[in-house]
């Protein structure tokens, strides 16, 4: 029998600064995430981070928090028993951190007979700190507890024509409300070293801005490659002319080079340049959450009107949408059907 099973990143339990502590602790932990020698990620984390950071994102997911809980998980709940009106096939969600666990997602699923998982990163893009990291988790799962069940991995979507026409369609509609000067897609950050040890040639990424724009087989596991491939999808089908788009990326961590440029840098320089109207996209994520809600929709509104702009409007995610779940129906379908 096959199954579904649905991952996204996860989040605290609740507001508590305890809570968000226990999160960030397994979050930052993490190899493929802060990709430093174990000692040394734990000084960093624990000597450091949790010292101060649990306070303040505490605080900004008390911003976002709703009377049904964490919206990243509330909406990959719906999201979810929408799929499973939409295939025959048992469906499982879980979080790479927090709860449900992917452990507790395999585990009902085998209960319920599955031999074969596909297994959903819900990720546009492939990135260590995301698909990866839950593709190896998973597979360690199941080499310890579960050996006699196959597991197959649903790859990057993020130029698959059926994503880059719903996420268009989603784009346009907030287009066609107000006559914007500018159109902001913001990916969230990596470290630059994460694209270069993604890089399985070895020597193609330099990050100069040439690399991403000649073929190489790094692109399958190259995030800023495929960040600027989505970016261009949605140009080609909406034909957005050149000066009304750039692409930036956000929530950078630590004092190590991320990937440029850099939201907040780039919002408010366009404020300052004379742009008054402004929307932003964020490609990275399928569902709204912290860096959708309160980084952008508040943080970086706050900056671009503090800074002259004077209309910001963030687009919302894919989250339920109708339209992305019969895509995604209809990708797990063939599986099924195979």
């Amino acid at each position: 029998m096959k199954g579904i099973l649905l991952v996204n990143l996860g989040s605290p339990n609740s507001t508590s600064v305890k809570d968000v502590r226990n999160y960030l602790d397994e979050f930052l932990m993490d190899d493929r995430v802060i990709d430093v020698p174990f000692v040394a990620r734990c000084l960093l984390v624990k000597g450091i981070i949790l010292n101060t950071r649990p306070k303040k994102s505490a605080e900004a997911y008390s911003k976002v928090w709703t009377d049904e809980g964490s919206p990243l998980i509330v909406i990959s709940k719906k999201f979810t028993e929408k799929i499973k009106t939409q295939i025959d096939a048992p469906v499982a969600l879980a979080m790479r951190y927090g709860v449900p666990s992917i452990e507790t997602g395999i585990t009902d699923l085998a209960k319920k007979g599955v031999t074969e998982i596909m297994l959903v990163p819900l990720y546009p893009q492939y990135a260590m700190a995301t698909t990866e990291t839950i593709e190896v988790l998973a597979k360690k799962i199941i080499r310890k507890k579960f050996p006699d069940i196959k597991l197959e991995a649903l790859p990057p979507f993020y130029d698959k024509q059926e994503y880059i026409d719903v996420l268009s369609k989603s784009i346009q509609e907030t287009l066609d409300k107000e006559d914007y000067d500018h159109l902001l897609f913001s990916y969230h950050g990596v470290p630059e070293r994460h694209i270069r040890n993604s890089d399985v040639t070895g020597n193609h990424c330099s990050l100069n801005g040439e690399c991403c724009n000649t073929a190489s087989e790094a692109h399958q596991f190259c995030y800023r490659h495929q960040c600027y491939a989505t970016t261009q999808g949605v140009v080609k089908k909406l034909n957005l002319k050149p000066g009304f788009f750039s692409t930036s990326f956000q929530s950078r961590l630590g004092r190590d080079p991320w990937l440029q440029p850099y939201t907040d840098i780039t919002i408010n320089d366009r404020a300052q340049n004379g742009i008054k109207k402004i929307a932003v996209v964020t490609p990275a994520f399928v569902a709204d959450c912290l860096e959708t809600i309160e980084e952008i929709g508040m943080e970086a509104k706050e900056e671009f009107e503090e800074n002259t702009g004077e209309k910001f409007t963030t687009i919302p995610c894919l989250n339920d949408r109708d339209d992305w779940v019969h895509v995604v129906s209809e990708w797990l379908k063939n599986w099924l059907n195979n």
